[in-house]
């Protein structure tokens, strides 16, 4: 799907669920940044606010390409900011405050992911906001939260910095599955500790603004970042809580095979499924083996005689092929995938979930942005624009929301408040 494109366009004529819903965003990086724009795709409108010179720390990111006026716009900026505007302004600066501060009764969203405490440096903290725009839904996404309601306990890591990988380990995913003696391994998974918290941002987002409707009242949804992950890796405190810490081993297969060109996923954890099994892969007698009468005695004999006879039937197929022959017998199994796999992917293709947004320094291959994976009978997917360049809105949208004309805005430009 290329941007522009439109899916489903007979929906048009419905709208979006978030049509008419404004949002000003003083985000970097991911976490925020991956909400507001899944808010953008439901319908709202984004103007994200940057910093002078560097802009949003993720246009720095690598890899990256140029942009029209050669300056670097990174994998996490790209695949984090389709469809928004860019107005710079200086934070620091207290004329720069208060031009935010005048906008934002113009938005239904304030929504910001400082570092701990920089909302308050900044004179841009809730009760700043709330204090000139007293329906807003101000969001805050930051590693360990804030006291909410006012008087609660603060977290013990208050103050600390948190990127993903830090969240990600302090939920227990590196511990969940760490081999014996071996370092955890960092963001294995990308960035998952900012795509989470940004998923439950979105959901207090939508709503806060349920409540703001009903009670005309504003309302602060504060995400902590730990929160998240520890909601997702509900297993941890659950197994702990009885009597399975981390570490033990899951009773039951659930392993990766080798097939002819790689490897497939398999997952038999329960006793019925034990005879389609070994009717799959031409064992029948192991249904009457006591050695496999129950999912602990799979584990055990898991290296010693499960996976060299899964694997000597799987060594003429390959992984789609010993996949397809396993769901066909009743069981649960997948290919795992390389990058090329994902990107050439039939499914995905036909789910419109791979957005092509053109390179602007002469290579040919576009960069690719996952899609909206929620998909609606009544709304029309797309169209997205690309992302924006660094202030490439700052005139236009200061212009639009503050009445500046141009010698006012010559004048911040040239005290260095906008750029």
């Amino acid at each position: 799907m290329r941007l522009g494109d439109v899916v489903n366009p007979e929906a048009a004529q419905w709208g979006k669920p978030l049509s008419g819903v404004r949002i000003l965003a003083l985000e970097q990086m991911q976490a925020l940044p991956y909400a507001t724009q899944l808010l953008g795709r439901l319908g709202a409108e984004v103007v994200k606010v940057e910093a002078p010179g560097t802009g949003d720390l993720g246009r720095s990111a690598m890899p990256a390409m140029t942009d029209p006026s050669g300056r670097s716009v990174g994998a996490t900026f790209l695949r984090n900011n389709l469809s928004k505007r860019s107005v710079v302004v200086d934070l620091k600066q207290p004329a720069g405050r208060d031009l935010v501060l005048r906008m934002a009764p113009r938005f239904d969203v304030v929504a910001e992911n400082f570092r701990a405490g920089a909302a308050e440096r900044l004179g841009l903290a809730y009760d700043d906001v709330v204090a000139v725009h007293d329906t807003v839904v101000y969001v805050s996404i930051s590693g360990f939260g804030r006291p909410v309601p006012a008087g609660s306990p603060a977290s013990p890591y208050d103050g600390w910095p948190a990127l993903a990988s830090i969240v990600e380990a302090m939920s227990g995913a590196y511990e969940f599955k760490r081999p014996e003696g071996q370092p955890p391994v960092g963001s294995p998974m990308g960035g998952l500790g900012d795509i989470v918290s940004a998923l439950f941002a979105v959901i207090g987002t939508l709503a806060a603004l349920r409540q703001r409707d009903r009670t005309g009242r504003a309302q602060r949804v504060d995400l902590a970042m730990l929160d998240a992950m520890v909601a997702v890796l509900d297993v941890v405190p659950n197994f702990w809580s009885m009597g399975m810490p981390m570490g033990t081993p899951w009773p039951g297969i659930l392993h990766g095979f080798r097939a002819a060109d790689g490897w497939f996923m398999l997952q038999v954890l329960r006793p019925h499924q034990w005879p389609d099994l070994a009717r799959a892969v031409g064992r029948p007698e192991w249904a009457d083996d006591p050695r496999f009468a129950t999912p602990q005695g799979w584990l055990d004999h898991l290296e010693s005689d499960i996976r060299p006879a899964v694997e000597s039937w799987a060594a003429t197929r390959t992984k789609r092929e010993a996949s397809d022959a396993l769901n066909a017998a009743g069981l649960v199994a997948g290919p795992v995938a390389t990058d090329a796999e994902v990107v050439s992917d039939p499914h995905l293709a036909g789910r419109h979930m791979l957005v092509e947004h053109p390179r602007t320094d002469g290579v040919a291959q576009p960069v690719l942005i996952p899609g909206l994976p929620v998909k609606f009978a009544e709304v029309a997917e797309g169209p997205e624009t690309r992302v924006p360049w660094l202030g490439e809105h700052t005139d236009e949208v200061l212009a639009a929301e503050l009445g500046l004309g141009p010698a006012e805005l010559a004048a911040l430009r040239a005290e260095g408040v906008i750029a």
